[in-house]
């Protein structure tokens, strides 16, 4: 079996087969880039800390004064609201709606 020899490519020929393997290059980068910055941008959303969503599903007991009434419940954005009548005065507490941590309590009371 013979090898066919081929000629030596010209100035021209080297330039150009360069300058195409430069360009291969460059793209090859930028593909290898993008499959990094997406595989990096799913791992992040699976894996960052905001809580799993199966913590909101334990059971949690919220302790209320003596007397006290619900008198209503709302959700406000990631928040859960209760309204509450303890002996004349309404107070509002808030809870972190994927927590269930309490995030506030504001009370009304009537002046003397």
């Amino acid at each position: 079996m013979t090898d066919t020899a081929l000629p030596e490519p010209t100035p021209e020929q080297a330039a150009l087969i360069a300058r195409v393997r430069r360009m291969m290059l460059i793209a090859g980068l930028a593909s290898a880039l993008a499959v990094a910055v997406v595989l990096i941008a799913v791992g992040y959303r699976l894996y960052r800390g905001e809580g799993s969503p199966a913590a909101a599903t334990t059971d949690i007991t919220v302790t209320l004064p003596k007397g006290a009434k619900i008198v209503g419940t709302a959700v406000a954005g990631e928040r859960l609201v209760l309204t509450l009548d303890i002996g004349g005065a309404t107070e509002i507490r808030t809870f972190d709606a994927k927590t269930l941590k309490p995030a506030g309590k504001l009370r009304f009371v009537n002046e003397p």
